[in-house]
């Protein structure tokens, strides 16, 4: 009996030099599961092939382009195309750079020395809800996470009281879910999401959804 075919990820790659582009297509050439279909040297070309082609559902995008950025490009497909995970593709990792793609909404920070076995896990993993960050990159986070002062930590010794309906918004925010996905799923309307949103940066004394989300890592409110 033959194995079910597995569903094709189609991936987005987005970099000015021809070089990176023509680099990851030969890594993921041969796999049955991955497919580069469409590039782009810019972000504005990038938004284009994302409108053209609507499968798209994985972009690897260059943080350092001319014109558009990779973060504002990062942020606008997560603003018109929150099917798509993207991955922010640099040889920097200093936290400054790594927060600014997951306020964006970024799935992933993979450095430009990554292996092929790699790559390939990255972009499996984000394709199915998961973040995934390159070994260096993750380390930065766990070096700079904020740690409270004395007074604080013994305040945090207990976690914030959340609500259910706070519990449930956490987790897709976590799963970086826009407002209106949000919504959809859990039949509110956005003016209410963008409540519990404040509400939860409130409770727990969080800056940016970056600190929210390591808040909940940190006590434990979201696998």
């Amino acid at each position: 009996m033959s194995e079910p075919l597995r569903e094709i990820i189609q991936v987005l790659l987005v970099d000015d030099h021809p070089l990176v582009i023509e680099g990851i297509s030969s890594l993921l050439k041969d796999l049955d599961d991955v497919r580069v279909v469409a590039t782009a040297s810019s972000g504005y070309e990038a938004l284009q092939r994302l409108q053209e082609q609507p499968a798209l559902r994985v972009a690897i995008v260059d943080l350092n382009m001319p014109g558009m950025g990779g973060v504002d490009l990062i942020r606008l497909m997560q603003q018109q195309h929150p099917a798509v995970r993207a991955m922010a593709l640099s040889v920097y990792f200093d936290y400054s750079s790594v927060t600014d793609v997951l306020d964006a909404g970024g799935a992933g920070y993979l450095l430009k020395n990554t292996s092929k076995k790699e790559l390939i896990e990255a972009i499996r993993r984000v394709y199915t809800g998961q973040r995934f960050f390159s070994q260096e990159v993750g380390d930065t986070l766990l070096q700079n996470m904020p740690r409270p002062s004395a007074p604080a930590e013994v305040r945090e010794e207990r976690p914030a009281e959340l609500t259910a309906r706070e519990k449930e918004v956490l987790e897709l925010i976590a799963d970086e879910l826009p407002n209106s996905l949000i919504a959809k799923k859990l039949f509110i309307s956005e003016r209410t999401v963008e409540s519990h949103r404040k509400n939860l940066l409130t409770k727990t004394n969080s800056k940016s959804v970056v600190g929210l989300i390591q808040y909940a890592l940190r006590h434990k409110l979201i696998d």
